[in-house]
């Protein structure tokens, strides 16, 4: 039975739905123009003035060959083509048709040399319409950006994106698979100096619409760049609020002290892989107490005063299984844990030569990811409580004409614009103390919320009158007696002013002044945000041109900003302009810096404590590897996958037996077999330099561990 309150807030929407009524007839009268914010040189769109790309199916696009964009890469990287190709023809370029066939939407593409190849975008045609349906529009078109955005069909051409990212080294102090940048793999170290990465962070902020960025930093493992810490304050100090490490976490669970440094210098979010429940759900990492790290390192993290988003990399038959434990983890963890960010595996980095069997057994999808959330926790219907990204726009446009007079308001707001098909999400409300978890969208009618909050940004009326017309669209389209129990319509405008600052109440600052007392009050809010979303990394067997042009993930370069998958994946701009720019090879580093630390093989890390303050529920915990892929008698990653081709083709080749028996006669039977002869190579000519890098010749021999976890020797 429904309380008392919730009757009186029915007829509170009631009466909303009537003031709305008049409001919005009166709202039609004589709209305002669109103002020209300090931050852009354009002015504001209308939802009427927002242009879409070729949306539903069939429908046609630009594409890329999956077999000829590797071969026409790697001839520049061998010098035999100028890079400035990608910039002045259309290399690797095909159509591609986005068809629905047999209740899955599909992207099929015919390359005249490679012949015809066809990948799953989405198994649910109704979950994908409605993303495409909602989407708001494209986004301001961005200007003053010429020289960074300069990369022909690969260029940025709207916004200004809402993650930066920036990679301060290719290092990595672990050996995942997957890895779309193929991490301690590629022969040489790629670093920046503390110098690239301040003209980094300087040149981001001359781009217009100038958006309330995210600066991420990236790598490899951005904490073993020596300036990590220097780059976080110094993106502090040109204006960004939220500052971000894409992290293992390796380093923050060593230390806690690590991770205050990290806060005082203005970290304020921790975007931290995280593949599922127990240290078996982890084991594809190769990293023997990885879970045990995750724990420890969110435990720091938060003492210290940043925020954590576990990142999942998700791929079918390895961790598919883990989406309803992971969200229930964070269920049971509202107060450390307020956004997840799944993302489903892109075939790039290691993965880029895939065999088709593999691909499409562990291909997974925004699609698959909306049921899985559904049939493993019950949580949201697909097509009704997820949404695009880019549906907050609608939201952050609204916030943008609320402040676009503002005195210090130097920055526009976060604007999510990407393509429908990058990225979805489902938001959740949870409450803190009882742990109740409703959609949102079960409760505030999201489609009609933002059609009527179109409606008041497209009128352009000054402050007041458009904070009226949002409370106005709150009350209308929410539903008191399907919110949480606890929940009031009061929460609800006191929790979007909070995120949207309408009143000025301060609820903790969020701004680089902020301080550590600003984080624990924000803290102290009853309600959670759980948004629950899904980033899709395009690769080249489905990767279209319209989504690359309104990225919202930049990575910044020395050679420009460049879309996110443009740079891992598409023509590969990251393979080239790390070579182009590279600190050392390999052998070099070694010699001047020694090697770093690398966890692999089953390695453990070393931990001065593993105790952590986070709910864990025995339950939810994996102790044994999904084994989908093995029952199967496909291969789980590109390592793998080498293994048993080369297996395939040494059953068929003499001169592998006779290198075989060779080894047996040295080994078992203590002859030399002279390598002249039969070609073989004794097991003593496998060597490395040793680890402290002396470079006085010493050698010492490769250990099987090391081999078998792929760690690169001399000459990688």
């Amino acid at each position: 039975m429904h309380k008392p309150v919730k009757y009186f807030e029915k007829g509170l929407t009631l009466a909303a739905k009537g003031v709305w009524y008049v409001f919005e007839r009166a709202n039609r009268i004589r709209p305002n123009p669109s103002p020209t914010p300090k931050w852009s040189d354009k002015p504001l769109l209308k939802s009427y003035e927002k242009t879409k790309p070729p949306l539903g199916w069939p429908r046609s696009t630009d594409s890329l060959c999956p077999r000829c964009v590797p071969e026409i890469r790697q001839q520049i990287l061998d010098g035999k083509l100028p890079y400035e190709v990608l910039l002045n023809e259309r290399v690797g370029e095909v159509k591609a048709q986005i068809i629905e066939r047999e209740g899955k939407i599909l992207m099929v593409k015919d390359c005249p040399e490679h012949g015809r190849f066809e990948d799953v975008m989405s198994i649910d045609p109704e979950f994908s319409r409605h993303l495409e349906q909602v989407f708001p529009g494209r986004d301001i078109r961005a200007h003053n950006d010429e020289n960074l955005h300069h990369h022909g069909s690969s260029t940025i051409k709207y916004g200004r994106g809402s993650v930066l990212t920036i990679d301060l080294t290719n290092r990595c102090n672990m050996m995942c698979d997957p890895c779309f940048m193929d991490a301690n793999q590629v022969g040489f170290v790629h670093e920046l100096t503390w110098e690239e990465i301040k003209q980094l962070l300087d040149n981001a902020i001359t781009i217009k619409p100038k958006r309330q960025m995210s600066v991420q930093f990236s790598g490899g493992e951005p904490t073993l760049s020596p300036y990590f810490l220097d780059a976080v304050g110094y993106a502090r100090k040109v204006g960004y609020n939220s500052v971000q490490a894409a992290t293992n976490g390796i380093e923050f669970a060593k230390s806690f002290e690590f991770a205050q440094q990290a806060a005082e210098a203005g970290l304020r979010y921790a975007y931290l892989q995280f593949d599922g429940i127990g240290n078996a759900a982890n084991a594809h990492r190769k990293v023997g107490n990885l879970f045990d790290v995750k724990l420890k390192a969110i435990d720091n993290l938060h003492r210290a005063g940043v925020e954590i988003v576990p990142v999942v990399t998700i791929v079918n038959g390895i961790n598919n299984e883990q989406v309803g434990r992971i969200i229930q983890f964070a269920l049971d963890n509202p107060k450390k844990i307020g956004f997840l960010s799944f993302q489903p595996v892109s075939f790039t980095g290691r993965d880029e030569a895939i065999t088709d069997e593999r691909r499409m057994a562990q291909r997974y999808t925004l699609s698959h990811l909306a049921h899985d959330v559904k049939t493993q926790t019950g949580l949201g219907e697909p097509a009704r409580d997820w949404f695009p990204i880019s549906f907050m726009a609608t939201f952050s446009d609204w916030a943008d004409l609320m402040h676009v007079n503002d005195a210090n308001n130097n920055w526009g707001q976060l604007s999510c614009g990407c393509h429908p098909n990058c990225g979805t999400g489902m938001a959740v409300m949870i409450d803190k103390e009882t742990k109740e978890v409703v959609p949102v969208t079960a409760f505030l009618h999201g489609d009609q919320l933002a059609k009527d909050i179109a409606k008041v940004n497209d009128a352009a009326r000054g402050k007041s009158l458009s904070g009226l017309g949002m409370a106005l669209c709150l009350m209308k389209n929410y539903d008191p007696f399907r919110s949480p129990t606890h929940l009031r319509l009061f929460d609800l405008l006191q929790k979007f002013d909070k995120n949207y600052n309408v009143t000025g109440r301060n609820y903790g600052k969020v701004g680089p002044d902020r301080t550590i007392e600003d984080v624990m009050k924000r803290r102290k809010d009853r309600w959670n945000f759980l948004f629950i979303a899904g980033m899709w990394f395009q690769d080249l067997f489905n990767y279209d041109f319209r989504r690359t042009e309104q990225c919202i993930i930049p990575y910044a370069t020395q050679e420009g900003e460049i879309s996110f998958c443009a740079y891992n994946t598409g023509v590969g701009w990251r393979n080239i302009i790390e070579k182009m720019h590279m600190t050392a090879t390999l052998s070099k580093w070694y010699e001047e810096h020694g090697r770093h630390e690398i966890f692999a093989g089953g390695k453990n890390v070393k931990m001065e404590s593993t105790e952590h303050s986070l709910l864990l529920r025995d339950g939810i915990v994996t102790t044994e590897e999904q084994r989908d892929l093995d029952r199967l008698g496909i291969a789980k990653n590109a390592r793998e996958e080498k293994i048993r081709a080369r297996d395939a083709k040494q059953k068929n080749d003499p001169a592998y037996h006779a290198r075989m028996a060779a080894l047996y006669r040295e080994v078992v039977l203590k002859e030399k077999a002279p390598v002249s002869e039969n070609g073989f190579l004794p097991l003593g000519a496998l060597v490395k330099p040793k680890a402290n890098g002396n470079g006085n010749g010493d050698q010492v021999h490769a250990t099987k561990p090391e081999i078998e976890a792929g760690l690169p020797l001399a000459g990688d």
